[in-house]
């Protein structure tokens, strides 16, 4: 994920904004992602249905295509369910090993499924956090969450005090987590909120230094820089690489939305270490 968002920010990658079909019949939406990277290219095609809860099926649905960019042939078809739900977290992770303080032991999360397990596991690869925190609107989810990563349920604001790190992975359309409350030096991984008219944090919050993914797709999809009027600092990619400098504002967020270059990325990982697995099991 470092390697894809330096080469993303450096002009490497050829990528246009995700479209969006709404699906209003159904609660649904479904997100077209190309992109041109390297010696592939290819599409994830992702469908986000909040209702399949009710259904106990994943809320997100995707498929990853890949084609060799030389010419044009298709090299393989990935559920990219688990893919994204990794290489999300993975890009969460780079942002803390970069953004965060070295000796950070505590960690914020705001939500309980898919996304806050998989943020816990990846986080937890680049700091020792030995006190998590868990807020969830549905406390008892909250509670499972907690017993099963070895953290604390608690209420949102006293999650986010004196926390170094915190997560927002909910799909709230409004402000959970108040700048307020966050200390000196924190940083805040804003990863929930997808849309122009959605937000997870306050403009507070986004006072801070504010890093994106991608600058084109936060000024066209993200409610929590617009609808704050943010300034954005710098893409993660660029502070990677040196592009930019760091930042020095007391609050940093990383504001993600999610690129498509980062799926062809893992998705060709992953068929990488079929084709290896597969080889040695020749030889």
């Amino acid at each position: 994920m470092e390697r894809a968002l330096t080469d993303f920010s450096a002009g490497h990658v050829i990528q246009p904004l995700r479209r969006i079909i709404p699906v209003p019949q159904h609660n649904g939406r479904m997100g077209s992602m190309p992109a041109v990277y390297g010696d592939v290219l290819g599409a994830k095609l992702v469908n986000v249905f909040p209702d399949n809860r009710s259904r106990d099926l994943p809320t997100h649905q995707a498929l990853i295509v890949l084609f060799r960019a030389d010419t044009g042939e298709p090299l393989a078809v990935l559920d990219g369910r688990l893919i994204t739900e990794l290489r999300t977290a993975a890009v969460s992770a780079v942002a803390t090993r970069l953004l965060s303080p070295p000796q950070a032991s505590s960690l914020a999360i705001f939500g309980s499924g898919v996304q806050a397990r998989a943020h816990f596991r990846a986080l937890s690869l680049v700091r020792n956090f030995t006190d998590v925190r868990i807020w969830s609107r549905t406390p008892e989810n909250a509670q499972a969450l907690a017993e099963e990563i070895g953290g604390r349920a608690t209420t949102a604001e006293e999650a986010a005090r004196g926390a170094d790190v915190v997560v927002t992975v909910t799909n709230s359309a409004e402000p959970i987590l108040r700048g307020k409350w966050l200390k000196k030096g924190a940083l805040v991984n804003a990863v929930g909120a997808v849309g122009a008219l959605r937000r997870e944090v306050d403009t507070e919050t986004m006072r801070g230094a504010v890093i994106v993914d991608s600058r084109e797709a936060a000024m066209a999809e993200s409610g929590d820089v617009l609808l704050a009027n943010a300034q954005i600092h710098a893409e993660l990619g660029e502070l990677l690489s040196g592009m930019e400098p760091m930042p020095q504002a007391e609050i940093s967020v990383f504001k993600s939305l999610g690129l498509a270059v980062e799926d062809l990325a893992a998705a060709k990982l992953v068929l990488d270490i079929v084709h290896s697995s597969r080889s040695r099991m020749v030889h």
